[in-house]
């Protein structure tokens, strides 16, 4: 594979830089209007569908997580603006940031403390809505706070729910499936972080441990799903489902956008940057933004150097066939939560036409972010949501996609929105422990 893929490292020069471990930044020639948009896998309809879906549940989540009392079981979380971590970056990086900063606090969303807990708990209840009316147990005009009931644990308690993880969508899956009653287990690769698999095995998960890679430990959970026919099998490589549930996020954020009087429009321009793994997230999130801004939108997400599975997957045009490893790449990366090494097809060709670029981050550099805006914001999280930042640093190809979008003129009045995708939940330990990392 490493000699087919040479033509790559000699004529993409991120392939290039990917291939000597080297930060890059890549920027993506096929994005194309959204008037020209071809027909994607999903429809928007299909997120309005999945909006409803979640303000069903909200009864049963506001009865069963005393933490959603306050929002009646909406999960969501604060969008902050960050001016101290502007300076910072402005000042330790040179990024050249004007207009606004913010964070999207998706590492303090209640129940798991990460963005998983949009698709992932998502894909979770929809799969339970779909049992319990199959069995005659509930109607979709019926009060679903009825599912807290011990009759739907029993229920629940027959079937079997399994995913493959690195940590937060194992933290999302098992945290929900579990406290509906199903029996949940969670395949953990070597990435994955000793506490994240103690705090499942506290709520009652089976995890089992893997010596090798992410895409091993899927491969693993999704065969002993097949072979059981009460299991299901949450597939972070090609769920649609999950996929959906992150897209609601982009009506979430236009909300907050508006109570905070932020427009967005060609004058006011938005910049989204997502930290990447598999793509399940930040695809779903990117493609909820752009049916509701359009072209007034720009959504780059960063990856780790040593698992920049995504840009080499659309880069190359390859997808989900090439991985970090036939670029003799080993994949590992203190990330824990992007350490993927061979990207989702679905994921890639969905966002293909919207997507404006990836960056690439080091290790190093995530522990120095973190530390900046504990101390600049005394905000926490983890060093993979560090990520958020990793294009932001990038001010020389930035400012080259500004001058080709026509957009350098307008960035005074532009909002840029770093999403924090985990954190919250990291043990006080941990904590202190990252915060030495990399000094």
């Amino acid at each position: 594979m490493r000699e087919e893929l040479q033509k790559f490292i000699d004529t993409i020069p991120a392939v290039k830089d990917a291939f000597r471990l080297k930060e890059t930044f890549w920027i993506n020639d096929k994005k194309v209007p959204q008037a020209q948009q071809p027909a994607a896998a999903l429809h928007p309809d299909q997120i309005e569908d999945a909006r409803n879906r979640l303000e069903r549940f909200a009864p049963y989540l506001e009865e069963v997580f005393p933490e959603l009392k306050a929002t009646g079981g909406i999960i969501e979380s604060e969008l902050r603006e960050i001016p101290g971590m502007k300076d910072f970056l402005n000042t330790a990086y040179g990024a050249g940031i004007e207009g606004r900063l913010m964070l999207k606090m998706d590492s303090h969303l209640p129940i798991s403390g990460s963005v998983k807990a949009r698709g992932g708990i998502y894909e979770v209840l929809k799969h339970a809505e779909d049992l319990a009316l199959e069995a005659g147990m509930l109607k979709e005009t019926d009060n679903y706070r009825v599912l807290a009931e011990p009759k739907f644990r029993e229920f629940f308690g027959k079937h079997t729910v399994q995913v493959g993880s690195t940590g937060n969508l194992g933290m999302s899956i098992g945290i929900m499936s579990a406290k509906l009653g199903f029996h949940v287990i969670v395949h953990m690769s070597a990435d994955a972080k000793q506490w994240k698999k103690d705090l499942l095995r506290g709520r009652g998960v089976e995890v089992i441990e893997y010596a090798d890679d992410y895409c091993a430990a899927v491969e693993q959970g999704r065969k002993n799903s097949d072979g059981d026919e009460m299991s299901y099998f949450v597939d972070d490589e090609n769920s649609k489902n999950l996929f959906l549930g992150y897209s609601v996020a982009g009506e979430r954020l236009k909300n907050q956008l508006d109570r905070q009087n932020i427009p967005v429009d060609r004058d006011h321009p938005l910049f989204v940057y997502i930290p990447c793994g598999i793509g399940g997230a930040p695809g779903g999130v990117t493609y909820g933004l752009k049916q509701i801004y359009g072209d007034n939108v720009h959504c780059f997400f960063t990856e780790p150097v040593h698992a920049c599975c995504m840009m080499l997957g659309m880069a190359t045009g390859l997808q989900d066939q090439v991985s970090v490893k036939d670029l003799g790449i080993d994949g590992r990366t203190d990330a824990d939560g992007l350490a993927v090494g061979r990207p989702s097809a679905f994921v890639g060709k969905v966002v293909e036409p919207m997507l404006s670029g990836i960056a690439t981050i080091e290790d190093k550099k995530l522990y120095d972010l973190m530390r900046g805006l504990l101390d600049k914001e005394d905000i926490f999280i983890e060093p993979s949501a560090c990520a958020s930042f990793g294009a932001l640093i990038r001010p020389t190809e930035l400012k080259g996609y500004l001058e080709k979008a026509g957009l350098t003129d307008k960035m005074k009045n532009g909002t840029h929105i770093a999403w924090a995708t985990g954190g919250s939940m990291v043990p006080e330990e941990t904590r202190a422990a990252y915060l030495k990392m990399g000094l």
